[in-house]
């Protein structure tokens, strides 16, 4: 079993930055890969970035690449999503999951975070 919390959300204007971490328990985290999403009001859930095992391999929308990193401490079991430049357009809840395989994948995530609340403001 996995347990996941998000938290790092707020308000921001637009062109800052946010990070946001997810703390995880569960003896196998360091086993599984680590994913990003998002849900904005009236939209459907969305990837965003993932990361494997390890930290090796990382996979990104492309609407994110170049603003977001995605990054993992397996000491503190916890995943990070450092937000940069941020658009209104970004406005969403975002989710961290975790998927039940070592490497990077946009779908069968096996467990999920309630979200944290991100907005930005034009």
């Amino acid at each position: 079993q996995v347990t996941l919390v998000e938290s790092g959300g707020g308000l921001v204007q637009a062109g800052g930055s946010l990070r946001l971490s997810c703390a995880a328990s569960g003896r196998t985290f360091s086993n599984y890969a680590m994913g990003w999403f998002r849900q904005a009001p009236g939209k459907e859930r969305e990837f965003v970035a993932a990361i494997s095992w390890n930290g090796g391999s990382a996979y990104y929308a492309e609407f994110v690449k170049g603003r977001f990193t995605i990054s993992r401490d397996n000491v503190k079991n916890t995943v990070y999503l450092q937000m940069n430049s941020l658009k209104p357009g970004d406005t969403a809840v975002y989710y961290c999951a975790a998927r039940q395989s070592p490497v990077v994948g946009l779908n069968n995530y096996n467990y999920w975070g309630q979200g944290t609340e991100v907005t930005v403001s034009s």
